[in-house]
């Protein structure tokens, strides 16, 4: 297929490592997708997990859009109930200012993490109920296409003003990301890899609610991506001895009991209960896993069954070489 292939990257924690070096290895594989031919490198906003470093996506973007030349970067995504409006639109008109024609604002709604770090971010339990999304989406906007006269933020803007928003994308893991996509007119990413709603209906709904904006720069047709999970090995042996550390690392955070990114050797000695065992079929319908043949040929069934315009690879790996090696081996197969 046609489509362009892009990274998301969690910055993943393995056991025996630091949360420190899995961030200096989310630059490196950056750097390395951009070279394989990958469009996109977003980073994720997650807070309080052991094994996901991934905690400040605007600080990750900068580093890895200095790091890289040409490769688009960007947040999948900032989680927009987490952060004032008007911070976010200046994080990211500083972002384009230094990084031009390279930078996407991702935008979501979930807290990325449990309630009470999700209290502790939006700092009252009025604003964590809330269900605000589109005001507060508007409100960013207006900081850069300007308030009605009678608004009393109407004398505030983001700062620089010289430079466009970036292009946003509203991400979404369920039908309301589609709506709310197709209403505001931009880009739409649906969470392949744990989305519980349907790709096809979702990204169906996006299409026909799509409205145009009608504004400068906007979108006039729907674009939308769909995000999926992919472990390519040499063999398919390997691929599944890598998948199954995925998702032991899976189970335990479905229970309550979060940790490091297993390794494979872990994952072989642990003792799975039937429990554990049913949540690993769960979380193996969201991954596409073997060679990188049988591979690109599954992602590409996905994207065709939702008519997605792109495809976002995240790749959950214990080792980090083999982690770059399985972004390489499936870039080969798809091109």
């Amino acid at each position: 297929m046609s489509i362009p292939l892009s990274v998301l990257d969690l910055s993943p924690i393995a056991s025996g490592r630091t949360g420190s070096q899995a961030l200096r290895e989310t630059v490196r594989l950056a750097q390395a997708a951009e070279s394989f031919g990958y469009h996109r490198f977003w980073v994720a906003e997650h807070h309080n997990i052991p094994s996901v470093a991934s905690s400040a996506p605007v600080v990750m973007i900068a580093t890895v859009a200095d790091h890289t030349e040409s490769i688009r970067v960007g947040a999948g995504g900032i989680m927009l109930p987490n952060h004032a409006p008007l911070q976010v639109a200046e994080l990211f008109r500083v972002l384009e200012a230094l990084h031009p024609g390279r930078i996407d604002l991702g935008l979501g709604r979930a807290p990325g993490t449990d309630q009470l770090t999700a209290l502790a971010l939006r700092r009252s339990r009025e604003a964590l109920i809330a269900n605000d999304f589109p005001q507060q989406y508007a409100e960013l906007l207006a900081y850069v296409e300007g308030f009605p006269a009678d608004h009393p933020f109407a004398p505030i803007s983001a700062q620089p003003t010289d430079v466009p928003l970036p292009p946003v994308w509203i991400l979404g893991s369920s039908l309301y990301g589609a709506q709310a996509a197709a209403a505001a007119g931009v880009a739409f990413a649906y969470a392949g890899h744990f989305g519980e709603a349907d790709p096809r209906e979702a990204m169906q709904i996006y299409r026909e609610e799509f409205r145009p904006t009608g504004k400068p720069g906007a979108l006039t047709e729907p674009h939308s991506m769909l995000a999926v999970a992919a472990i390519v090995a040499e063999t398919a042996d390997r691929a599944a001895e890598l998948q199954r550390a995925a998702a032991l690392s899976m189970v335990r955070l479905r229970q309550n009991r979060p940790g490091p990114l297993p390794s494979p050797d872990e994952a072989a000695a642990y003792d799975w209960t039937p429990v554990d065992e049913q949540i690993a079929a769960g979380f193996a319908r969201f991954a596409t896993v073997g060679t990188a043949d049988r591979v690109a040929e599954g992602i590409a069934q996905r994207a065709a069954a939702c008519g997605a315009d792109e495809l976002m690879i995240t790749t959950n790996v214990h080792d980090p070489a083999e982690r770059i090696a399985s972004y390489e081996l499936l870039m080969k197969a798809w091109s």
